[in-house]
Order: structure tokens, then sequence, then C-alpha cells
């Protein structure tokens, strides 16, 4: 018999911010990531409403998606970065929920484009593609498999060029 969890995935609020760093402060080595997402939530390129968590049954919030802005070249694009879940909630659809859902609202307000830096066997399931295919690329070195970008419409091209990401991840 298979355990179905089923997930309430909604914005973060402004009551989520501690349960969103111990998510991320579980998620990852160190605390680096959850300091980033603190930045962001000061920076310009913070979008109110596309940072997104996934709640158990009990309310806990067990995983979190973030989209902030940034730029390919000069069109204006999306970032999605953190990810994360909880590790003892990992492989149990938390994470898919809460990406879906985050990338569906930023296609519902007419965002066009989203770049991700992270694990070529995960994101293609939202439909991410190698950014190296449409000529985006980082000012730094990374595994070709690794950059990858999306357009959120399915029809409009991505466009080609440096990703200028968010003044606090330091890219």
């Amino acid at each position: 018999m298979t355990n179905t969890v089923e997930w309430t995935v909604r914005p973060e609020t402004e009551q989520d911010g501690a349960a969103v760093r111990y998510v991320l402060e579980q998620a990852f080595p160190t605390a680096e990531e959850a300091d980033l997402v603190d930045a962001l939530r000061e920076d310009s390129a913070w979008l109110e409403g596309l940072s997104y968590v996934a709640e158990d049954q009990d309310g806990t919030v067990v995983a979190h998606a973030l989209l902030t802005r940034c730029h390919i070249d000069n069109v204006p694009a999306l970032c999605l970065a953190p990810s994360s879940v909880l590790p003892d909630r990992q492989r149990g659809g938390a994470g898919t929920a809460v990406t879906t859902a985050v990338l569906h609202a930023a296609a519902e307000r007419g965002e066009k484009f989203v770049v991700v830096l992270g694990h070529p066997e995960y994101y293609p399931r939202f439909g991410f593609e190698r950014a190296f295919a449409s000529g985006v690329h980082l000012s730094i070195e990374v595994p070709d498999d690794a950059l990858m970008v999306l357009s959120l419409d399915g029809t409009t091209q991505v466009p080609s060029g440096l990703v200028r990401y968010a003044g606090p991840f330091g890219i």
C-alpha cells in the first residue's frame, strides 16, 4: 500500500520567514542559501507572490521555491533559486508541487522566461532545457548541463545572452 501525502502549496507570507529559513538550513550544508533568501527579500529583484511554500497536513512548511528577477542580457527573466525540501520529506512530491506552483504563478503573471542552475536530472521534468542550446550563459564556469532555461508559455523563444542575477547572488 502506498502512502500518498497531500501538500498544501501557497505563496509565502510574512509569518513563514522563520519556517522557510529552517527548511533552507536543513536542506543545504551551510546557511548560505538561507542568508541569500534573506538578502533577496530586501533587494529590488524580490517579486511579491513568487516565493512559494508547501505544507504537510499538519501545516508544517516542508518545501520552498523562489523566483526572483534576473535578466538575459536586457530581457527580463526569472531565476529559480533556491529550491529546497526538508531532508526527511525529499522524494515525496513536495519539491515538485512547490516548483510547479511557483512556475504556474509566474506564467499567470505574464512572465516569459526562467533560468535555473541546478541538477540536470531534476529540472527537465518542468520543461527546462539546456541553456547552452539557446545561447544563454553565465559569467562564471558551470557544467553545460546544469544551466537550464524555460519558456513559460512553451512557444516564445528564449533570448540568447548573459544571465545577470540580482546583486545578492554575487554573480
